[in-house]
This record gives structure tokens, C-alpha cells and sequence, in this order.
């Protein structure tokens, strides 16, 4: 999850919401807020901006294989990602990826090309369990040595479609659900990883390995998670690609949980086409995992079939014109791509529903409190690792307070673990009032309005890294009210903002994710925002 949602709305905290507002990341103000740094890029990697098709064409005339593109991808992780710029996005490497990576080609060879991800290299969050020789540890020195017995629900239909298990990615330890003065990025395991543009600025979170590493060009393709906003944000921050699709469409089984109303895994990538084809290969019914049944006849296997440089002609847009930022720049960055949208054939319809929904967010608290404990105790009594609840987790952290808990402590788990279960009636009236009127808000604005899917900044541009006082987050616009609902949402690269970059968004009704990919396209066709980073090595340099 996304640390300062909970932050604003948990009771846990005494500090104000001023305290993080878009002034507190010390940042000096620049007049300019679309462009990107003047200075010559000098990263000459071979395979920058390889987009699947293009390494699918690459494999098919010959002219690369699977094993030297993994290599490849290897070897960029250990130049830029464990060396400098030491971005400490990876936080384990597979060491089955060549034997893997030369299957695929030996299959290739043979005539059997099982589809578009057939010997593609893709990483994995670390909470996400891989049947193999990798540990999956939510990043927690706690789960060290964690090695899962059989794959995750998704990680076995990436196999199936030819993928190469590149390796995992670090996060927000316990996807950013520990602290609520955490540092996005942070692990005890796998240490802070560093956003790619201006190396002491935050990845966010939770999946911020993840969406570093696709931004980096470290991977093709990558799987985040999100319970509110951890795939949407770094996604944002980061100058890529992210889709969290309705929670049902992906299988939860076999990922470490925080929330079931909440939680669901998701594509990030450096284009919209690349996402779609990530998303069709995830996308499958679970039994182990009942919501996934809900999705029977409303997913798609491919949904590149949406893909439409036209897909804006005709939509109606809405917009929440009157939540603005305190940053003019922001607010300029806003304008411009609303006549964006205009120039692409589409309708601007002026709604007013972000402060409403993030009133609800108050019951988010609670929500989260009891399905993490129930969620997290019935993963690890499954497992084979001596920590086997909630307690135990807190109880080794205690114990090894100097290397597990040296910059923030665990209140959030502490308060999890005194929760009174998913029978509580507190915890079944915070459902009803905040998903619930969440979705019936979200369902009749559109409705009413006629609207194809709702639009804007997904948030400001990334802060500081802090891992001694926490992150200091500023505008947050259209992570809540999809998060909260369940409703899918995809993240565009949308402009820059003090040379950083900053997502446009775009959600709607549950299971629309093909309607969004045709709208997101089609603004990504017209921008082109996405930029190579150039590893600066702080804001003011």
C-alpha cells in the first residue's frame, strides 16, 4: 500500500496534514514544469526503451536470443543496480534465469512459441512467492530464508506463457504496511532503493523496486502489487506505465496480503502496449482465490485487441476541476493535458468527487487492521518458515530492533495484531461505509455524467528521500478513490514538474480495464512523455 494514505486518515498519528504538503519536500521552486533535464544522456545500454515486441522481433530473425537478452538484463543489474548508481531495485536475482532463458530458446527452435512473453525477461515483487530457488520476504529481515513451496497463482501463469523469472524486486517492507513514518522504498532486507531521475528523491511505494526497475530499464516488464496506490505511484513518480486492474481480475494466492477487499497484483511497464500484453497473461480464475470468479466472461486473454490511437475521439472525460494543488506548476500540468484530451476528440465533464471519496478513507484504518492479521497469520501457518503469525513477526523485530527497526518501528503491525477479526462489527461497518458508498459514489458520478472514465493528476512529483522522519508526500489526486472502490486504474506518463516526472490518470467501473487501455493509448500516442532517466545524482546538482 501507499504509506501516506493511511497516514492522512489513521488515527495512529498525531501529525498534521500540513506537515505534508508538497512545500515539505524542501524542493527549490524552477520555472519549468515540462521538460526534462537539459544535460546529454550517456547511457548507451543495448537494450533502453526494448519494448516486447521489438525483442520478440529480435528473437525471431535471430538476430538476439532469450539467453542473451536475461544476460543482458543481468548485467545491467549488476553495473547500474548493485554498482553505481547502486539504485537497489533488485533485491535477489534468479539464479535459474540462463537455464530458463535457454528452454525457451530450445522450444523456439523447435517451431513452439507459446505467445508475445515467450522468452521474456520480467521481475517480481517480494511478496509475490516463486516456487523455486527465491525467497519471498515482503522485504522483512523477519521472512529471511523464506523459500515458497509451490508458485503464486499469477507467477506460474507467467510460466506458462514463456516468461523468464529475471529475479525479485525490493519494496516498501510489508508493502509499505509497518510504519506510518516509513521511508517508501525502505526494506530491513533489501535497504532503500533510489528513484532513477534524481537519485535522492523516493521511489514510493509499496512497489518501488518494481517500478524503478521497468523505469531503469533493468527488466522488460515487471509485476507490482497495490492495496492503495503502490502500483499507481511508483508508477507515477517513476515516468512509466501502471495498471491496477479491478481487484478480482488477478489472483491474490500465493502473495503476501494486507488487504482482501484491497489487494491486487498489477503490470507496470514503459508503454501502454506492453502493459496490455503483461495484463492478458495475469489475468485468470483462481478457485484458491474466490473474488477471481467475479471476473468469468469480463476478462480478456489479450487486451492489446483495445489498443486505439483514436480512443479518445468521442469519450466523455470527467474531471475534477476544482480539486487543485497548491503548486502552480502542477495545477499548468493539469490544463495542458486536458487540452490534450480535447485535441484528441474527447469531452471534458466537470465532476466533483475526490474530496468525497477521501473522506471515506478514515475507514481504511480499520479495514486494513483486521484483514492484515487474518490475511498475513493464514500465509505464514502455510509456509515453512519458523515465523508462522503476526506476533512472531513483531516479537523478531523487538529482538532485532538494531537491524530490523533501525530508522521506524512496527505500530502498524503492533495495532494490526490487537485487532478483533474479520466478525468485528467495526470492522464489517467500515466496509459497508467506505468501500461500499465508495463504489455506489464512483458508480452513479459516472452514470449520471455519461462518462467513459474519469481523469487527472495521479499525484505530485516524487519528495526527498527520508529514512530518518518518513516520506513527505504532497498532492495525492487519483490513487484512493480506484484503491478504495476496487476499481481499475492506469497510470500514464503525463508531463514533469521540477524535472521530474508526474503520472496522468485514468479509472472507471469495475472490470473496464479494456475501455481504459483504448483511452490511455491514445493519450500516450499524443504525449509521449516517457523519457530515458538520467540517474542525477541529486535534485539541486
Amino acid at each position: 500500500m501507499n504509506r501516506r494514505n493511511f497516514l492522512r486518515n489513521s488515527s495512529l498519528t498525531g501529525l498534521s496534514i500540513t506537515a505534508l504538503t508538497f512545500a515539505a519536500c524542501n524542493e527549490t521552486p524552477k520555472e519549468k514544469f515540462t521538460t526534462v533535464s537539459d544535460k546529454p544522456e550517456t547511457d548507451s545500454f543495448e537494450l533502453n526503451e526494448a519494448t516486447i515486441d521489438a525483442l520478440q522481433e529480435k528473437m525471431k530473425t535471430g538476430a538476439l536470443t532469450s539467453q542473451s537478452i536475461t544476460q543482458a538484463y543481468l548485467d545491467r543489474i549488476n553495473k547500474i543496480d548493485k554498482a553505481g548508481p547502486k539504485l537497489n531495485a533488485v533485491i535477489e536475482v534468479n539464479p535459474d534465469a540462463i537455464s530458463i532463458a535457454m528452454a525457451m530458446d530450445a522450444e523456439r527452435k523447435s517451431g513452439k512459441v507459446r505467445g508475445p512473453l515467450h522468452g521474456i525477461p520480467v521481475l517480481i515483487k517480494d511478496n509475490i512467492d516463486t516456487g523455486d530457488k527465491m525467497m519471498t520476504t515482503a522485504g522483512a529481515l523477519a521472512l529471511t530464508g523464506n523459500i515458497a513451496s509451490k508458485d503464486a497463482f499469477i507467477v506460474a501463469k507467467l510460466r506458462e506463457a514463456g516468461a523468464v523469472l529475471l529475479g525479485k524486486t525490493n519494496l516498501s517492507e510489508w508493502a509499505n504496511y509497518r510504519s506510518t513514518s516509513s521511508s517508501s522504498g525502505w526494506s530491513s532486507r533489501g535497504g532503500q532503493t533510489k528513484m532513477p531521475y534524481v537519485l535522492d528523491h523516493n521511489p514510493c511505494g509499496s512497489s518501488s523496486g518494481t517500478g524503478v526497475a521497468v523505469a531503469a530499464n533493468l527488466c522488460a516488464v515487471a509485476i507490482g502489487t497495490e492495496t492503495d496506490g503502490s502500483i499507481t505511484c511508483p508508477a507515477s513518480v517513476n515516468g512509466v506505465v501502471g495498471i491496477k486492474p479491478t481487484v478480482g481480475l488477478l489472483s491474490r494466492t500465493g502473495i503476501i496480503p494486507i488487504s482482501s477487499t484491497q489487494d491486487t497484483a498489477g503490470p507496470l511497464a514503459r508503454t501502454v502496449k506492453d502493459a496490455a500484453i503483461f495484463l492478458g497473461a495475469l489475468a485468470g480464475i483462481d478457485e484458491k482465490d474466490a473474488v477471481t470468479a467475479n471476473s468469468k466472461d469480463k476478462a480478456a486473454t489479450d487486451y492489446t485487441k483495445y489498443l486505439d490511437a483514436n480512443g479518445l475521439k468521442g469519450k466523455r472525460i470527467g474531471v475534477d476541476l476544482k480539486k487543485k494543488s497548491k503548486n502552480q506548476f502542477i495545477n499548468r500540468l493539469l490544463e495542458k493535458n486536458i487540452e490534450i484530451l480535447k485535441a484528441q476528440g474527447a469531452s471534458i465533464v466537470d465532476i466533483e468527487f475526490v474530496d468525497k471519496i477521501n473522506e471515506l478513507g478514515s475507514y481504511e484504518g480499520t479495514i486494513f487492521r483486521n484483514e492484515f492479521k487474518a490475511g498475513l497469520n493464514a500465509y505464514l501457518a502455510g509456509t515453512n518458515h519458523k515465523i508462522k503469525t503476526l506476533q512472531d513477526v513483531i516479537t523478531f523485530n523487538l529482538q532485532n530492533e538494531d537491524k530490523a527497526m533501525p530508522y521506524f518501528k512496527q505500530e502498524l503491525l503492533e495495532a494490526s495484531e490487537k485487532s478483533k477479526g474479520l466478525a468485528d462489527k467495526d470492522y464489517l461497518e467500515a466496509l459497508a461505509k467506505g468501500r461500499d458508498v465508495s463504489r455506489k459514489i464512483i458508480d452513479d458520478l459516472i452514470a449520471t455524467n455519461k462518462l467513459d472514465a474519469i481523469a487527472g493528476i495521479t499525484m505530485g512529483p516524487s519528495c526527498s528521500i527520508d529514512v530518518m522522519y518518513g516520506d513527505r508526500w504532497g498532492d495525492d489526486f487519483l490513487t484512493q478513490p480506484a484503491a478504495m472502490s476496487g476499481y481499475p486504474h492506469i497510470t500514464v506518463p503525463g508531463g514533469w514538474v521540477y524535472d521530474l516526472p508526474v503520472g496522468f490518470s485514468f479509472f472507471a467501473g469495475a472490470y473496464k480495464e479494456g475501455e481504459l487501455i483504448a483511452i490511455a493509448y491514445a493519450y500516450e500516442q499524443a504525449t509521449k512523455n516517457r523519457k530515458v532517466p538520467g540517474f542525477k545524482k541529486a535534485f539541486l546538482d
